[in-house]
């Protein structure tokens, strides 16, 4: 069974900056299309970031220039560099593959972006 585990969330100031990361149980990333998600309270869960196995990238715009996905298939870690962090970014992140498959759901990491 995949599990599926985010860190480096927290508290930072708007226009800090923060880098999340996603650790998969087993071998994935080099055969799937991996992506970022969040949901806000209150609100649906969104795709955030896209990374294909080849490494291309695509974002949601509300993001675009500011949040940057990457992953290193080696460590089966997907990472998410968070620039010019705004309130509205505040939410529980999540990774998953695409289409998100249920049970690959973890606990997520909350990013609070606060003065």
């Amino acid at each position: 069974q995949v599990q599926l585990v985010e860190s480096g969330g927290g508290l930072v100031q708007p226009g800090g900056s923060l880098r999340l990361s996603c650790t998969a149980s087993r071998t994935m990333l080099s055969i799937n299309n991996m992506a970022w998600y969040r949901q806000a309270p209150g609100k649906q869960r969104e795709l955030v970031a896209i990374t294909t196995p080849g490494g291309r990238t695509n974002y949601v715009d509300s993001v675009k220039g500011r949040f940057t996905i990457s992953r290193d298939n080696a460590k089966n870690t997907v990472y998410l560099q968070m620039n010019s962090l705004k309130p509205e970014d505040t939410a529980v992140y999540y990774c998953n593959i695409v289409p998100a498959a249920n049970s690959y759901w973890g606990q997520g990491t909350q990013v609070t972006v606060s003065s």
